[in-house]
């Protein structure tokens, strides 16, 4: 794949990735980005304007918490408008997927 598509594809699904990490559990905003480098590359600097965004538009909500092995870590958790926007987010996700998959096989 062509790295500008691979770049688009990424930066196009990333909310709906970190929405849906968050739904499953709070987490802080390092942990969100090792499972997203895991997942979909993504490079660590891409999470914190990422989630400041988020936090901005209503959708996750920040914490501290103290940490056992050292200083307080900054926790983020979903909003109930986080929770509607995943859900949106999902079935927009899925009907693109189907589309694709429709011209694909066309195509195949």
């Amino acid at each position: 794949m062509s790295d500008s598509i691979s770049t688009q594809l990424k930066k196009g699904v990333l909310d709906l990735c970190v929405l849906a990490l968050l739904e499953k559990g709070d987490s802080y905003a390092y942990d969100i980005s090792r499972n997203l480098a895991k997942a979909v590359d993504m490079r660590e600097g891409t999470i914190y304007p990422l989630m400041r965004r988020l936090e901005a538009e209503g959708l996750i909500e920040s914490y501290m918490q103290a940490s056992a092995g050292g200083p307080s870590r900054k926790y983020y958790r979903l909003k109930p408008a986080g929770q509607a926007s995943l859900r949106a987010q999902i079935s927009e996700w899925k009907h693109f997927v189907e589309s694709v998959n429709q011209v694909l096989g066309a195509n195949a």
